[in-house]
């Protein structure tokens, strides 16, 4: 592992943490040359898997994409970072256990919803309304509804 510093080619572990899931590794190295301490991560190579949009197009999984898509959902909503970072690796898990390299986005946008509905509920609305794409406010004003009908 080349140092990002100086980069030379040799550096010492020195801390290795697996991830709560355990599918990556976090590893604290130092150079032999420099001195200096950097973070590395390993994660388990994978046969990408593809999500299938509603127009029949086909796209590859990216958890990026979908964080940054629950964090603007939970955008100033008391929801822990790591929270949502759970979920995705719950997405993950559940596309590492299917046979199958293809999912429907349908499938992953009803997933994440559940999730953030049990969660927090104004969280849940904004990423529904932008993953149903209501059309106008009627169909808003009937997701809130339904939310209030619960309690």
């Amino acid at each position: 592992m080349k140092c990002p510093y100086c980069e030379h080619p040799e550096s010492k572990v020195i801390d290795s943490r697996e991830s709560r899931n355990g599918y990556t590794i976090r590893r604290r190295r130092e150079c032999l040359s420099c001195m200096k301490r950097f973070t590395t991560y390993e994660k388990i190579e994978e046969i990408p898997y593809m999500v299938v949009k509603k127009d029949g197009s086909r796209q590859r999984f990216d958890d990026k994409k979908l964080l940054a898509g629950l964090l603007k959902a939970c955008e100033k909503r008391p929801i822990q970072v790591n929270k949502l970072e759970e979920l995705v690796e719950e997405v993950e898990l559940i596309l590492q256990e299917r046979s199958e390299k293809e999912i429907p986005a349908e499938e992953i946008g009803l997933f994440v919803m559940q999730k953030l509905h049990d969660l927090d509920k104004v969280a849940y609305v904004r990423f529904a309304s932008v993953y149903r794409d209501f059309k106008d406010v009627v169909e808003f004003k009937q997701e809130l509804e339904k939310i209030l009908e619960e309690k």
